[in-house]
């Protein structure tokens, strides 16, 4: 895998995909490179079969992801023609996040502002760290916030929780965002890593193709009725059902051990 910038850093190791926003100086600010590259290595941990689970975190200690970083603006979105490339970049990563078939999970130390929250919303789950941050300044800066960001946002804590966030553009602590439910849990800082990654290690452990049916499930659940796909989920049904990893579910359970699940 080549990436053009050293502000992104892809790792992997124990069956999990490391995506790190490095980009400390300026909290992890995305530029238009940072977003480029969330394609590249989520392309590559897809399509890597010893990959199972894939977690973002941010570097530096301070911030998740801060937003889009505004300095680059005068040069990078210039004018209509450059503000179009640059929506279609982030856009585009954005996108291949909602898509990426493993699940993804953000863990969020700092600030988690912005475009950092609408990366974090794609995300299955997000863990934060005490003292973390969340919200959204577009009241503030004169912008409107993308559809499916604020679609996701609304299905985590409601329509009238959403407004707040959005009207206001106050900032939520980590407490507040888990009584929204806008997160999972609160971890201490000096814990985060190491609770995230046991987590991941549980998800790792489990049968891949029994995991993936709960992620479609789920995001079939969460359309209009008409809009599901009650083909795919049959299929996928059934595709347990075959499997070898289900044979070996059932065979590790009446020996009493640990299961080896291969993904087949």
């Amino acid at each position: 895998m080549q990436l053009n910038t050293e502000k992104m850093i892809a790792e992997k190791a124990d069956g999990i995909g490391w995506m790190t926003f490095n980009n400390p100086a300026r909290r992890n600010a995305m530029s238009l490179e940072m977003w480029a590259a969330v394609e590249v290595i989520l392309d590559d941990f897809e399509s890597d079969e010893t990959v199972r689970v894939v977690v973002m975190k941010g570097a530096g200690g301070k911030a998740f992801v801060s937003g889009a970083d505004i300095s680059e603006f005068k040069e990078k979105r210039a004018n209509a023609e450059a503000a179009a490339h640059y929506a279609a970049v982030s856009e585009g990563a954005r996108n291949r996040m909602a898509k990426l078939q493993k699940p993804l999970i953000a863990m969020i130390d700092g600030f988690c502002l912005g475009g950092g929250l609408a990366i974090a919303l794609n995300a299955d789950m997000r863990f934060a760290a005490e003292g973390s941050q969340f919200g959204v300044p577009a009241a503030r800066l004169g912008i409107a916030y993308a559809f499916d960001s604020l679609r996701r946002l609304v299905s985590l804590v409601g329509p009238a929780v959403a407004n707040e966030i959005m009207f206001t553009a106050n900032r939520l602590s980590a407490d507040a965002a888990l009584q929204a439910g806008l997160i999972n849990r609160v971890i201490a800082a000096d814990e985060l890593e190491a609770t995230v990654r046991e987590l991941a290690m549980t998800i790792v452990n489990n049968a891949p193709l029994s995991v993936n049916a709960s992620k479609v499930t789920i995001k079939e659940i969460l359309k209009d009725a008409d809009d599901r796909d009650m083909d795919k989920l049959a299929e996928i049904s059934k595709a347990c059902f075959d499997s070898a990893d289900y044979a070996e579910g059932r065979q590790a359970f009446m020996e009493k051990r640990q299961p080896v699940f291969t993904g087949q």
